[in-house]
């Protein structure tokens, strides 16, 4: 985004002044071959997972006589476009995965560490389109400018675990499985250094007005109105001030609604294609608060560290990043209240939820949906333009006493010593590793299979939205999840458990056949997470990841055993089946969707079954 600095416009025919170019200090050789390495590897076992591409064992490989001839079970080949090989090593794991080592890559005998090169050379192995790869290698420069900077400013996990949890947001490395995990389409590098989760720069989002015309508010029980959420979220004079200004205007301040806006989501694409209303006074543009927010890892999600009391924010930003763009569809938008209420409801009825598992469901509270007079009334124009405006209040993690969080994601961290962030807990906490695994688990999956189980219904426990709470001594004790109105599904078979989903919930909510639901947990969690998880517990904590999925499938098979009512249930959503789909994130976007618009948002692919380590 390009901000005004304030100085005052030369006069008319005098030049302006020549921009000053500046370069981050972390672009530097050294550093982008190490981040290079580092990704080349990550491309390769995650293609190689998703059967993009096929690698084979070098003792079943016509290898090149000037490629790397040293056999193994964990030494593959690969057979590029014009003939010649790449070579490298890599440990198989649970569904099928790879674990590339970055430095044992090599082209020809020699070692390779650039990623670009292997796509160029690759293209057509790869089967990419002229306008994807340009795309791709996009992308790809831009996540590694990225890790470049993560890499610059990188802490110990000794110092990691000394931060609280929006801060340690920051130091995150994005989606484990995605590999263009920071593409951000639609940033340019300043609004790169500004607004992304690794900048760690927090800022006052300005607010503006929208007439009720165009925007609807929603609010669980208790944030019923828009005054009761103003009232917790803005301070008086705040408040004050936002009606003095609409009235300065000419407005009615009572006939309009308020939201904070993503200062790059105004400048880039809302006054462009907001103009009329702006013209109209229909929107009117408001100051900043006085908090501060911190961007997290989602980019549009933004946690207030100045009031830690006050809801997370929500905002829809038009950046193409990991598969979609990170708008806020209306439809989901407006339900979001309405879903927390009848999650919230299934959790505090339940007394193995709520006095148990005491599972932590940070509700999407309240929103605000802004129509856009044309794109809204257009079913066929891409997705991107209905998702343009709105904002989302999700409740604050607030812990008593004695507990911390971090989101399950920081687990897979490791730092410039190789460090494991799991390995630097499991030592503080004093207890065997096992046994620290086995905490891990039980605060985990119980809460998470019994929404499965009981309601047919499931959270998306990826990395980002499955958030670990912790006692004093950093041992796992319970869950918080977050996320609701975008990623939870129900199943499409009846059951009893749904009769009292109201309209709005079910009409919004995704369905899924049983043997797919199952899938949320599997691609989420397990694929998603314990898949790299179990291979870093191997070689930092000494625990076999034979034995760390025999401790995961225990605590399924121990759940079932504390509800044998269910017993049918845990056939219709069976997690122990021998195979399961092989879902592909990647794939997605090499061959499916690729970088063109659609109407609908993309969803996974499906390639093939891979094999369930829990059967």
């Amino acid at each position: 985004m390009r901000v005004p600095t304030g100085s005052p416009a030369p006069a008319s025919g005098a030049p302006a002044p020549a921009p000053e170019l500046l370069a981050p200090p972390e672009l530097n050789a050294t550093a982008w071959a190490r981040a290079s390495s580092r990704l080349l590897a990550k491309l390769l076992a995650e293609f190689a997972y998703e059967e993009v591409l096929e690698p084979v064992p070098v003792e079943d490989a016509d290898v090149d006589k000037n490629g790397d001839e040293e056999g193994g079970p964990d030494r593959y080949a690969l057979r590029l476009d014009d003939g010649t090989t790449l070579t490298f090593r890599a440990r198989r794991g649970a569904y099928g995965s790879w674990r590339v080592a970055p430095d044992s890559i090599a082209h020809e005998g020699r070692p390779l560490t650039d990623p670009f090169d292997l796509l160029v050379r690759a293209r057509g192995l790869l089967r990419l389109d002229g306008a994807t790869l340009g795309h791709l290698i996009r992308e790809l420069s831009a996540t590694l400018a990225a890790d470049t900077r993560l890499d610059h400013t990188a802490l110990t996990v000794n110092e990691l675990a000394d931060l609280p949890y929006a801060e340690l947001e920051g130091h995150q490395t994005g989606h484990p499985w995605l590999v263009l995990n920071k593409g951000r389409i639609g940033f340019s590098a300043s609004d790169t250094a500004r607004w992304a989760p690794e900048a760690r720069r927090p800022a006052r989002l300005p607010w503006i007005a929208v007439s009720n015309r165009l925007a609807a508010y929603r609010g669980v029980p208790g944030l019923e109105t828009p005054d009761l959420l103003y009232a917790r979220e803005l301070d008086p004079e705040v408040r004050a001030a936002f009606r003095t200004a609409l009235s300065a205007r000419g407005h009615a301040p009572d006939d309009y609604l308020l939201l904070p806006v993503h200062p790059w989501q105004w400048d880039e694409i809302l006054l462009p294609l907001y103009a009329p209303a702006v013209a109209t006074g229909e929107i009117v543009p408001l100051p900043a608060d006085g908090d501060l927010r911190l961007p997290q890892q989602s980019v549009r999600t933004f946690l207030n560290t100045s009031r830690p009391d006050r809801h997370t924010v929500k905002l829809p930003l038009s950046v193409l990043n990991t598969l979609v763009w990170r708008g806020l569809p209306t439809e989901r938008t407006l339900a979001a209240p309405a879903v927390t209420s009848w999650v919230h409801g299934l959790r505090d009825t339940d007394p193995f939820l709520r006095d148990e598992c005491r599972v932590i469901l940070l509700g999407e509270v309240a929103s605000v949906t802004v129509e856009h007079p044309l794109y809204d009334r257009l079913p066929e124009v891409p997705y991107q333009y209905k998702e343009l405006l709105g904002a989302i209040w999700r409740e604050p993690l607030g812990l008593p006493p004695g507990e911390r969080a971090r989101t399950l994601a920081a687990l897979l961290h490791t730092d410039p010593a190789g460090r494991a962030f799991v390995a630097e807990l499991v030592e503080r906490s004093g207890l065997a590793p096992v046994d620290w695994l086995q905490h891990l688990f039980t605060a985990l999956l119980p809460p998470l299979l019994h929404f499965l189980y009981r309601y047919g219904t499931v959270f998306s426990p990826h990395g980002e939205n499955a958030i670990v709470v912790y006692d004093a001594d950093d041992v796992p004790v319970r869950l918080a999840i977050k996320d609701f109105v975008d990623d939870v599904n129900i199943s499409a078979h009846p059951l009893p458990e749904h009769a009292t989903l109201p309209d709005d919930v079910r009409g919004v909510l995704l369905t899924e056949e049983p043997g797919f639901l199952t899938q949320f947990i599997h691609s989420g969690l397990f694929v998603g997470v314990f898949r790299y998880l179990a291979p870093l517990c191997e070689e930092q904590l000494g625990v076999l990841e034979r034995d760390f999925w025999t401790l995961v499938r225990a605590e399924v098979l121990r759940h079932q055993a504390r509800f044998p009512e269910l017993k049918e249930r845990f056939e219709l959503f069976d997690l122990l089946t021998p195979r399961i789909e092989r879902l592909c994130l990647n794939r997605n976007r090499l061959h499916l969707d690729g970088y063109r618009d659609r109407s609908e948002r993309p969803h996974a692919a499906v390639h093939g079954t891979v094999p369930n380590p829990l059967a």
